[in-house]
């Protein structure tokens, strides 16, 4: 069983008022898993024609590198339909002008049109590869440089599932907040908000291994809920941050692991192989990159050798 004192998550550098990080609420399947990519049956409450598609998804190209097709003219106009009404718009060219002059309702924008779907112990491999070959080897070397500690970084954590998986794995090698840093980062607040809650409905707990579920307790604000929060020590080993992929790096060093899983799926592949070239140089020699199952490098790079499926390691 695993213990530790309670020591409450740090904050993300970055909140905003649509994410209010760090207020306590139930948790949200995220729009990717319920909502599907078809508009209001019998029409439609607000104006939305060509140019209003055009411009809405260039701009998410713009801020976030999302590549939205034709085939995602629906989801635009479903997911944003509910910032138009909270906003008083009737018409998606109003909305298209508050974009211009407002960067906070351009952050919700990035929110609504982001893709999360994650669970547990997503693609199970990964997690296997990162006990056998960095967290026991590094558990096993600690003692030799006890200053040292293992760097890994969750980019486009979503709702903190990936990033908790991360760090009951190393927990389970006796690796804890003094000996391993994980730093989670995504680009919409508000699932940063809810992964720093650490809140998570019964069912989306089943994936974890049984040694694994005495690290969750039901809330204690309503017991009979069926939502259960994560340890203080399993949360105190990841560090929550607002981070746009396509942006500047505020990294002053390299990390050992990094994984970004089912993100790069959204970019096209000019923007894809850059994001790849960044990522293998912020690894160390000897570190690893862990990408999503329909992620697979083609035509490879330089700096990375191909370990597994999915799994590359960082050469000198």
């Amino acid at each position: 069983m695993l213990r530790g004192a309670s020591v409450p998550i740090r904050a993300g550098a970055e909140t905003r008022p649509a994410g209010e990080p760090g207020a306590r609420k139930p948790p949200r399947r995220s729009a990717a898993s319920t909502e599907p990519d078809a508009a209001p049956a019998g029409g439609r409450e607000f104006v939305f024609d060509n140019e209003d598609f055009e411009r809405l998804a260039a701009l998410a190209r713009a801020h976030a590198g999302i590549v939205l097709g034709e085939s995602k003219r629906n989801l635009i106009y479903s997911r944003l339909s509910r910032r138009l009404r909270a906003l008083g718009l009737t018409a998606f060219r109003d909305y298209r002008r508050r974009l211009d002059t407002d960067a906070t309702e351009i952050e919700r924008f990035i929110n609504a049109v982001s893709t999360n779907h994650t669970k547990f112990f997503r693609e199970p491999h990964h997690f296997a590869h990162l006990r056998d070959h960095v967290a026991r080897p590094f558990a096993a070397g600690a003692p030799a440089d006890h200053r040292r500690r293992l760097t890994i970084w969750s980019a486009g954590c979503s709702t903190g599932e990936e990033p908790y998986s991360i760090a009951l794995t190393l927990r389970r090698e006796a690796l804890a907040r003094g000996s391993a840093r994980i730093l989670a980062t995504d680009i919409d607040t508000d699932v940063l908000g809810r992964a720093m809650q650490g809140e998570y409905a019964l069912q989306t707990v089943g994936d974890c291994d049984p040694d694994f579920r005495d690290c969750f307790r039901s809330c204690d604000a309503d017991p009979a809920s069926g939502v259960l929060t994560i340890d203080d020590d399993t949360r105190e080993m990841a560090t929550f941050r607002r981070l746009n992929l396509l942006a500047e790096w505020p990294f002053r060093s390299l990390f050992d692991v990094i994984f970004c899983r089912n993100v790069m799926i959204y970019f096209d592949g000019a923007t894809k192989a850059a994001l790849i070239d960044r990522f293998a140089r912020q690894i160390a020699p000897g570190g690893w990159l862990y990408i999503g199952h329909s992620e697979a490098l083609v035509g490879g790079h330089r700096l990375l050798e191909p370990v597994g499926r999915t799994i590359y390691r960082r050469v000198a």
